[in-house]
C-alpha cells in the first residue's frame, strides 16, 4: 500500500488539475500550478539553506524529530499554504505559531521546537527582533511584506526572493509517508506541545486520504489524481479559521485531494461575520468551517440583521469546540436547508466521530457516530469497555487507536502517558471522558483537566457552558472551577451578553440551565464579561477563565 506523503499530494493534484483554482483572497486568484511553483521554489531555498532530514524515523523515538522544523508565523493567505507545501517538499516540518501570542509565549514556542527557519508576515517584525536571540537554532529568516510597511529585519530575506529560487540552486530530497507532521495544541489548559504524527498516518485518518463515506484509504497517487480530475473541479470552501489551528489544515487538504478551491475572507486579521457571509455568496462556497458557539452566534446575529441569499451552501462543518444545541437550532430556524457537521477530534487523535443534523432531524447534543477506530477506554486504562457497559458517573477514556501519533516533541514521559499500551496495541487518550452507549455511539462528557470535582462529583465544564448558553441573551460563557469551602470547588460561569441583553439576571440564567442539567451542576455563581477570551481557532482559555475567578 503507498504510503503518502503531504508534498506529493499536491504535486500529484496540481500535475491532474493544473488550471483550477486552489485558492483566493480577494483580488488575487491562485491555480493549483501557480501555487505548485511557488512552493517549489521556496523549497529550494530552504534546502539551499541546509533544511530538511537529517535522522531517518527509523532511528528515533516517538518524542524525537530528526528534521529542521519552519516556523509559520502567519496570518491566513496564500503564503501559510505555500510554506506549508514547501517545507515538506524540503523534509522540514512547518510549526504553527499562534499569532496572538506575546513575546514570552512566542520564544517559548520558537525554542521548544527547536525552530530553525521562521517565515512571518512584516507586522510582526518587531516581535521577531525582540526574540531572535533567544532561539540559538533560528538562521534563517523569510518577511512576507504586508499592509505595516515595516522594513526587512537584518539577516531576512523577503518571501518573493525566497520563492524565485531558480531550478539548480539545490538538490531537492524525495520525501516519504515517514516524514513529520507537526501540530503545536493551543495550551489553553497548560503550555503548547508539538504533537508528531507521521505524514501517512494524519493524511489518511484526517485530511483526504480516505475518500468521505469509506473507511480504507486510497490505494496510490494515480487514485488521487484520478478523483481530482473526476471531481468537476471539486468543491469551495468557505475559510475564516486560521490556518494555524489543525483543523484548518485537515479540511484544506480535504478540498485539495478532490482538486477542490478555498477561499479566504479578505479580512483575515478578525472575524466579521457579515464579509464573510457575503464572500459565501459572491464564490459560491459549498461548505462553512465554524468553531463552535464563538463563531456561530455572529453568524446569526448577521443572518438575523441582513439579506442574505445563501441557497447555495449546503453544509456548515463544526469542529474544535463544542455547538451548543440551541445555536444549531437557530441556525437552522434561519437556514433550514444546510447539513450542519459536528465533528470532534484533537491535535492527538485527528479526526474521531461526528454528527449530522438537518432541520427536524436534529443530532443528540454531544453525541457522536465514531469511526471504527474510536473506542472508549476504562479509566484505569486497563481494556477498552464495551457498548453499553455501565462506565460510572465520570465516564471512560476516550481513545483512539490505528494510525496514531508518534508523540510530543522532546516530551518521552508525557508521550508514554499519552500514548499508552493496552492489550498490547497503543492507543492515544489526551484526557477526553466519554460514555461508550449501547447503540455504539458515543456520549463525549468533557475534558478531564477542566473538569470540576464538587463534592464528590464530576462536573464537566462543556455540559454546564451548553446548559448556560441555552438562554437566548448570552452571546459567549465559558465554566471553570473555583475553590468552595463547602465543596472543595464550585462551578462559575463567565458571561458574556449579547448587545442590547445586559439585563438579564443571574435567576434567569440558572432557571434556563436548570432545564439541562442537574441541580448540583448549576453554576454557584455568574460573572460578566464584555468578552470571553479564546484563542484564534474560537477554543475556550481556561487558564485566562481561571484567574477571571481566582481559581
Amino acid at each position: 500500500m503507498t504510503s503518502f506523503d503531504l508534498s506529493t499530494v499536491f504535486a500529484t493534484v496540481a500535475a491532474a488539475v493544473p488550471d483550477q483554482e486552489v485558492l483566493v483572497h480577494g483580488d488575487l486568484r491562485l491555480t493549483y500550478a501557480q501555487v505548485e511553483q511557488h512552493a517549489g521554489g521556496l523549497a529550494r531555498f530552504l534546502a539551499s539553506r541546509g533544511l530538511g532530514c537529517h535522522t531517518e524515523r527509523d532511528a528515533l523515538a516517538g518524542h524525537e524529530s530528526g528534521q529542521d522544523h519552519v516556523g509559520l508565523y502567519l496570518y491566513n493567505g496564500p503564503e501559510y499554504l505555500e510554506a506549508m507545501i514547501a517545507s515538506y517538499r524540503a523534509r522540514a516540518v512547518p510549526i504553527n505559531v499562534n499569532y496572538r501570542y506575546v513575546a514570552e509565549e512566542l520564544a517559548y514556542i520558537l525554542v521548544d521546537a527547536g525552530t530553525r527557519a521562521l517565515v512571518f508576515h512584516s507586522c510582526f517584525a518587531e516581535q521577531v527582533a525582540g526574540v531572535r536571540d533567544q532561539v540559538p537554532t533560528l538562521d534563517v529568516l523569510v518577511q512576507v511584506p504586508d499592509d505595516s510597511g515595516a522594513d526587512l529585519l537584518p539577516g531576512a530575506v523577503w518571501w518573493d526572493e525566497a520563492v524565485g529560487t531558480p531550478l539548480g540552486a539545490a538538490t531537492l530530497p524525495e520525501p516519504t509517508g515517514d516524514d513529520l507532521y507537526v501540530v503545536y495544541t493551543g495550551g489553553t489548559t497548560g503550555m503548547p506541545k508539538g504533537v508528531l504524527w507521521r505524514q501517512d498516518d494524519m493524511y489518511v485518518t484526517s485530511m483526504g486520504g480516505t475518500p468521505f463515506g469509506t473507511t480504507e484509504p486510497y490505494e496510490s497517487y494515480d487514485a488521487i489524481a484520478e478523483n481530482a480530475r473526476n471531481a468537476g473541479g471539486g468543491m469551495t470552501l468557505l475559510m475564516a479559521l486560521p490556518f494555524m489551528h489543525g483543523a484548518a489544515q485537515w479540511s484544506t487538504f480535504h478540498m485539495i485531494t478532490s482538486g477542490g478551491k478555498i477561499v479566504l475572507p479578505e479580512d483575515v486579521r478578525s472575524f466579521d461575520a457579515d464579509a464573510v457571509l457575503r464572500t459565501v455568496i459572491r464564490e459560491g462556497c459549498v461548505s462553512l468551517p465554524v468553531v463552535g458557539d464563538a463563531m456561530v452566534r455572529p453568524i446569526i446575529a448577521a443572518l438575523e440583521a441582513g439579506d442574505y441569499d445563501l441557497s447555495g451552501l449546503a453544509a456548515v462543518n463544526n469542529g474544535a469546540a463544542p455547538l451548543s444545541p440551541a445555536v444549531r437550532a437557530r441556525l437552522m430556524e434561519l437556514l433550514p436547508h444546510i447539513l450542519v457537521m459536528d465533528a470532534a477530534g484533537s491535535s492527538e487523535t485527528g479526526l474521531q466521530m461526528s454528527s449530522m443534523s438537518l432541520k427536524g432531524m436534529e443530532a443528540e447534543a454531544a453525541t457522536f457516530s465514531p469511526v471504527p477506530t474510536t473506542t472508549v477506554v476504562a479509566e484505569d486504562l486497563s481494556r477498552v469497555l464495551e457498548p453499553g457497559e455501565d462506565q460510572g458517573s465520570g465516564g471512560g477514556w476516550l481513545a483512539q487507536r490505528g494510525r496514531v501519533p508518534l508523540g510530543y516533541l522532546g516530551d518521552a514521559e508525557k508521550t508514554a502517558r499519552t500514548f499508552p499500551l493496552i492489550g498490547g496495541e497503543r492507543f492515544s487518550v489526551p484526557g477526553d471522558r466519554a460514555e461508550m452507549l449501547e447503540d455504539g455511539r458515543i456520549r463525549l462528557l468533557g475534558r478531564d483537566g477542566v473538569t470540576i470535582n464538587s463534592g464528590g462529583e464530576k462536573i464537566f465544564a462543556e455540559e454546564v457552558e451548553r446548559a448556560v448558553g441555552a438562554h437566548p441573551g448570552v452571546r459567549d460563557v465559558v465554566v471553570v472551577g473555583r475553590a468552595s469551602e463547602r465543596w472543595g470547588s464550585e462551578p462559575v460561569a463567565i458571561v458574556s451578553l449579547a448587545e442590547g441583553r445586559a439585563d438579564v439576571p443571574d435567576e434567569e440564567l440558572l432557571a434556563t440551565a436548570a432545564e439541562h442539567i442537574a441541580r448540583y451542576k448549576l453554576p454557584k455563581a455568574f460573572l460578566r464579561v464584555d468578552h470571553v477570551v479564546r484563542s484564534p481557532s474560537g477554543k475556550a482559555d481556561y487558564r485566562w477563565a481561571k484567574e477571571q475567578v481566582g481559581g
